[in-house]
């Protein structure tokens, strides 16, 4: 575990610590919201199997653990001598934005049983002011949405394993059994020559050299992936800035055998040679 980056997640109730570790996890790190602070030390120690899928360990706490203040410097301390490479993230907000956070989700605050939300959220802001001077870094999240919280998260994320975190999937699919429900971006093939009243072709699949070369070498299909590859280099840097996780870019034509094979195919190359993460699904190719 002492090779895995861990970060901390800490800081004002409201300020977005939900989203924070959310983020996260998007990102491949092991996640435990509201971990006892005490118990880190024997969690770090516990075997994990296979690590090489994992980006590295972020655990968020907080006051809702009543024994937060008084253990967490000496843990942390603990931790460092051994050889632990671990950040803290403090999170916090204006009062005014945190006021209307807790309105707009009728949530508690945990100081404010017995006082109103906005002496909850001083009287955490005094509690918590030592250890805010110790962190490592502050995010005030005042003027940040859920999306730009979750992309700036995402970016720190990216310091720690230099990778493509989104996951890109490519299906194929026949319009005649209906469109993927989990697609983000559909392209419509149809208008291309059909392999299928080609004789020696309707047998085959697009995954076929010569139904791919029928299909990819007309000057209408070499137009259409020149302008639909530049707008998905555009869009899929943009996705990756919001936070998104998962795009699925589907491909559809007529039964989902040829053409909707074939392109998919060249999508899925470009895609490829980039770097990003991406897999291909022909879901209707044996229809």
């Amino acid at each position: 575990m002492k090779n895995l980056k861990i970060f901390i997640i800490t800081g004002l109730s409201g300020s977005g610590k939900s989203t924070a570790i959310a983020a996260f996890e998007d990102a491949r790190f092991y996640c435990v919201d509201n971990m006892p602070v005490a118990l880190l030390p024997k969690f770090l120690e516990l075997p994990m199997g296979d690590v090489s899928e994992i980006t590295g360990l972020a655990f968020v706490m907080d006051l809702r653990e009543k024994s937060f203040l008084s253990t967490y410097n000496s843990v942390f301390g603990s931790l460092r001598k051994k050889g632990y490479n671990f950040e803290i993230l403090f999170l916090e907000a204006d009062e005014n934005v945190l006021l209307q956070r807790y309105s707009q989700t009728r949530r508690y605050h945990p100081l404010s049983q017995n006082r109103s939300i906005l002496d909850g959220v001083r009287a955490e802001q005094g509690q918590l002011k030592y250890l805010r001077e110790s962190v490592d870094r502050i995010i005030n999240t005042s003027d940040y949405n859920v999306h730009n919280l979750k992309s700036v998260i995402l970016d720190i994320a990216q310091q720690v394993r230099k990778i493509a975190l989104m996951k890109i999937n490519v299906i194929s699919f026949g319009f005649r059994y209906g469109i993927p429900a989990d697609a983000d971006l559909i392209a419509d093939v149809r208008f291309l020559a059909n392999p299928y009243f080609v004789p020696e072709l309707r047998p085959l699949d697009g995954e076929n050299e010569a139904v791919r070369s029928y299909v990819l070498n007309r000057d209408d299909t070499i137009l259409f992936l020149h302008k639909y590859l530049d707008l998905l280099d555009y869009l899929i840097p943009l996705y990756e800035k919001e936070g998104k996780a998962y795009l699925t870019i589907g491909v559809g034509c007529t039964g989902g055998r040829h053409r909707s094979v074939a392109v998919s195919q060249a999508i899925f190359g470009h895609i490829g040679k980039s770097g990003k993460r991406v897999d291909i699904i022909h879901r209707d190719i044996e229809r």
